[in-house]
């Protein structure tokens, strides 16, 4: 696919439709989970173990992402793991047994993966081009693309529409709009990040540069903690809401909704309130709200004031994951897109143990005290942040 080379402005529009189809595809599943879970008759703990398929499948793309990119471009690993993604879903949404589920879930997650790269390193390319940040608000597109599914998804639950045919069509419609979108988000060649070379062609051949894990590791563990919150509304929100409060599927369902909507007007306002306070202000900040969010959650005796607690906890993640793609592109001395490359997986590494975790924990102590988890993940990215914050210059874009 050859992308035209239109405007900044353009560009942008077409990245952040990019990360809408992304947002809106796998969204529109997840309100059904549980459903799923009864028909394949699982326990908490193998539910917690079959969620994580496609976060698994992820895994397996670790080392796919970065050479693809530097082969094809972003943009086309974007648009193309987009259009393979809703025909793996597809495919997830007509299993009727739990192993081909798995499968289908399992190449999802590798696709994801791949497409998540590509439409971070393009984004930020778009960026650079347009000339101020906007990572935060092309995330916010995911958010919107999220919310929707979510509605999406609790509006043919509660109409009784079967998950195959949801997931055929929402496939068929938004592999659509990405191949469109892409096929006008080109950006020039300049504003591409390539890989560094040495200042000197003439200098000795220098020893080749450790990747640098020290500065990438808490950028993972701020991810992480974002994606938490995302891992947990995807899987468990639903089942909480509905199971442990009482509320019917369809209400139950909008709690996942709730919290990538928060998160949607997190994202709209974190580029200013980055450039004003700091990534790393913003990001303590934002553990703070995760930590009570949750715990409102936890506590809440009605479906309202757990979506509400939901909706907290989304909007304190909602700056945590930009923030740390954006660091990680800016990475010295490593090849185009290896930066986010890692990221995506290191931080998709959560996702294997984020749910058996608190599966396991559902199981033994019951699933309204196993949601204490995103508690401590909140806490620990406050506490990350605030030592952060004592090494990060003030500063103005």
């Amino acid at each position: 696919m050859h992308a035209r080379v239109i405007s900044p402005g353009r560009a942008r529009t077409a990245s952040s439709v990019q990360f809408f189809t992304n947002g809106v595809l796998m969204a529109t599943l997840l309100p059904r989970l549980p459903e799923i879970k009864r028909a394949f008759e699982l326990s908490d703990t193998a539910y917690g173990f079959v969620v994580i398929s496609f976060a698994l499948g992820s895994i397996l793309a670790a080392n796919l992402a970065a050479p693809l990119i530097r082969r094809f471009g972003a943009l086309q690993v974007a648009v193309g793991g987009t259009v393979l993604l809703a025909v793996a879903l597809a495919g997830a949404g007509l299993s009727t047994a739990v192993v081909p589920f798995v499968a289908f879930m399992m190449i999802g997650g590798v696709l994801d993966a791949l497409l998540d790269s590509g439409q971070n390193v393009h984004g930020l390319a778009v960026e650079r081009w347009y000339g101020r940040s906007i990572i935060n608000s092309l995330h916010a597109s995911w958010s919107v693309g999220a919310t929707l599914g979510g509605v999406i998804g609790a509006a043919a639950a509660a109409t009784g529409v079967p998950i195959g045919t949801q997931m055929v069509v929402s496939g068929a419609l938004w592999a659509v709009v990405a191949v469109v979108a892409g096929s006008i988000g080109g950006v020039p060649a300049e504003h591409l990040r390539r890989a560094e070379v040495e200042a000197h062609d003439d200098a000795a051949p220098a020893a080749p540069r450790r990747f640098p894990w020290r500065l990438l590791a808490p950028l993972v563990i701020l991810a992480i903690s974002g994606t938490l919150v995302e891992d947990v509304a995807n899987n468990w929100v639903t089942l909480y809401v509905n199971r442990e409060i009482g509320a019917p599927i369809g209400l139950a369902g909008l709690g996942f909704a709730a919290t990538l909507g928060a998160q949607f007007v997190g994202r709209l306002l974190g580029d200013p309130m980055t450039d004003r306070w700091g990534r790393a202000a913003v990001a303590r900040s934002g553990g703070v709200l995760i930590a009570v969010g949750s715990l409102v959650a936890v506590l809440a005796p009605s479906p309202l004031v757990a979506i509400v607690g939901f909706a907290l906890a989304g909007f304190g993640s909602a700056t945590l994951v930009p923030a740390a793609f954006a660091a990680a592109d800016e990475l010295p001395g490593i090849a185009h897109g290896s930066g986010v490359a890692m990221l995506g997986w290191l931080m998709r590494l959560g996702f294997l143990f984020t749910s058996p975790l608190i599966g396991t924990l559902a199981d033994g102590f019951g699933l309204r005290l196993a949601l204490l988890v995103p508690v401590f993940a909140g806490l620990t990215a406050a506490v990350l942040a605030h030592l952060m914050s004592r090494r990060e210059p003030a500063r103005r874009r």
